[in-house]
Order: C-alpha cells, then structure tokens, then sequence
C-alpha cells in the first residue's frame, strides 16, 4: 500500500514539478515572467518553451488515469507487486516522457507516452474481479 500511496503522491507532485521548465522559459522572454498575464505568455512560447509547456499540461491529463487507477487498486485492496511495479513504471515513464518531450524527440515519447497509459490501464484492469 506504501508504494501505491508513494506513487500517488510523486504523481501529483509531477505537474508542479514540470511547471519549472516552463516558468524558466517565461523567463527568459522579453520583458521576463509575466506573472499579470501568464497564460496568455505561455500560449506564445515556441521551441523549447512551448514543448515544456506542453508537458506541463499532459502531466495534468495524465494524473487523471493514473489517479483513478491506483485509488481502484486501493478500493478492491489489490496490493501485489504487479500492481505496484506497474505504479513505479508509470512514474518513470512520466519522467522520462517529460525529458523527452523537452529534448524534442517526438516518436520515443509518444512511445514512452503510450506504455505509461498501457500502466495505468492494466492496474485498473487487473482489478476486476
């Protein structure tokens, strides 16, 4: 249960987390971070910042899955160690998914994307009865 409530944890941190490549990015356009206007500077980011950017907001998406498929885990008490490598997987993946997406390299990550979707999906399948 640890694990599970770990990764829970460590995912919905992720969003906030990935936000820094993107506050960074707001940064260094002209005038600096407009903190009176962020959305509307974020939405003009290009290369770098709007692939951070980007990130930022499937992290977002993502944690949703991700969420309901640990708290079904929970719910139905499936605790083994499938469950919870799969939970550990997703994280990783969601981290290395991030790195890719800021790297630019587009077919990896949407490959890393897709396992980390397959991990969340086969936790709330393994918890049929």
């Amino acid at each position: 249960m640890y694990t599970l409530i770990l990764c829970l944890f460590i995912a919905c941190l992720l969003p906030y987390l990935t936000k820094l490549p993107v506050a960074v990015a707001m940064k260094n356009q002209p005038g600096g971070y407009n903190n009176n206007h962020p959305r509307m500077q974020q939405a003009a980011l290009t290369g770098f910042g709007a692939r951070a950017y980007a990130a930022h907001q499937n992290s977002f998406e993502s944690l949703i899955i991700f969420s309901a498929a640990i708290l079904t885990a929970l719910a139905t008490n499936h605790l083994g160690t499938s469950i919870q490598g799969l939970a550990v997987f997703y994280i990783v993946s969601r981290c290395v998914y991030h790195l890719l997406y800021l790297m630019d390299w587009a077919t990896l990550r949407s490959t890393i994307w897709s396992l980390g979707l397959l991990a969340s999906l086969s936790i709330i399948w393994m918890c049929l009865p």
